[in-house]
């Protein structure tokens, strides 16, 4: 199965993110295709699924922060880990 990376770009709008933050938090929480995800330090999102790009792009549909507005832009594309002390942990 292949590894599926989301870019998320926010919109500047920190009181709303912290409104949506726990429902966000528990969608994500709740996929089982989710490897990892997490903030940047340049204010984006990194999320990193198991599966295929159509089926990860319809599921982070329904994620709190899109239908709240706080998604300016979103990139969705797999990617290939080739080298790393990761990739032997985590079986890629």
């Amino acid at each position: 199965m292949a590894l599926i990376a989301v870019l998320y770009t926010y919109n500047d709008l920190p009181d709303v993110r912290a409104e949506h933050l726990d429902a966000h938090r528990a969608f994500l929480a709740g996929r089982p295709d989710l490897v990892l995800s997490g903030p940047t330090s340049d204010g984006s999102g990194l999320l990193l699924f198991e599966g295929v790009i159509a089926t990860v792009e319809t599921a982070v549909d329904g994620d709190p922060f899109l239908a709240a507005g706080l998604i300016k832009e979103r990139r969705v594309f797999e990617w290939t880990p080739v080298l790393g002390s990761w990739k032997d942990q985590l079986g890629l």
